[in-house]
């Protein structure tokens, strides 16, 4: 189970990464999401 928890998890990174193209681009998903659990939250 953790295996595949774990294969997962660095599928997901490794689309991230694919979309977004950059490390300045991952920054930015990276503070949206945090932003929208902000607004979420309030």
């Amino acid at each position: 189970m953790k295996a595949l928890f774990t294969s997962f998890l660095l599928l997901i990174v490794t689309a991230q990464l694919i979309a977004c193209n950059t490390i300045q681009g991952l920054g930015k998903d990276v503070q949206r999401g945090g932003e929208a659990i902000e607004k979420t939250a309030k």
